[in-house]
């Protein structure tokens, strides 16, 4: 099992996408004997975040009910209304939301497309946030920053306000402020957008 971070981490789970590309629902689909989302708040668990909070569309009844069958709490999922916005807005409503537990070191931002990465990557990830409290902290490939990003909470909450219109922009503005740590995980490499890469993501997975 993964080593639990040594400071408290609050994970937004992004679930509020429309997977127009996959089809079908992205985190309704299925995953080691669940689906996507319970794998995502599982694996989240086992790593001892201190806080887990779901961000779900105001109307998809499916993921409710999904959530339901989790027994995933009621008052910590957070609504976007606005979801066909894309991404940066679900990461808004989060930064916005007024039932974080505090004080939170760093928040994960934690997407659908990334269920095949390893817990070992996760930890690592959670350990150099650590080790680096004040910094935004992501894993590299090649060279290459990667999801998920781990930003310090002062920063995170930031974003409710940030004029950028996407996370990538936001980050670049923040560059000065970014740590990473280089990953030799496959996984970095892929994202699930359509249904060829989840069959990708599955066999990488074993």
């Amino acid at each position: 099992m993964a080593a639990v971070p040594s400071h408290s981490v609050g994970a937004v789970i992004l679930a509020a996408g429309a997977s127009v590309r996959m089809g079908r629902a992205k985190m309704l689909l299925p995953w080691g004997g669940g689906t996507v989302v319970g794998h995502l708040i599982g694996v989240w668990t086992r790593l001892g975040a201190s806080q887990l909070g779901v961000v779900c569309s105001t109307s998809d009844a499916a993921m409710a009910a999904e959530l339901d069958r989790l027994a995933f709490p009621k008052e910590n999922r957070i609504i976007n209304s606005e979801p066909e916005r894309g991404m940066f807005s679900s990461i808004q409503c989060a930064s916005a939301w007024a039932h974080w537990k505090s004080p939170l070191g760093h928040f994960a931002l934690v997407l659908g497309d990334q269920p095949h990465l390893k817990e070992a990557t996760l930890s690592t990830l959670l350990d150099l946030a650590a080790q680096r409290p004040g910094k935004i902290c992501q894993p590299s490939r090649n060279g290459r920053r990667k999801h998920p990003v781990l930003l310090p909470e002062k920063i995170f909450r930031q974003l409710a306000r940030a004029s950028q219109v996407t996370l990538k922009d936001f980050l670049d503005s923040m560059s000065s402020e970014v740590e990473s740590i280089e990953v030799d995980d496959p996984g970095l490499d892929l994202d699930i957008d359509r249904p060829e890469d989840y069959e990708r993501a599955r066999r990488l997975a074993g």
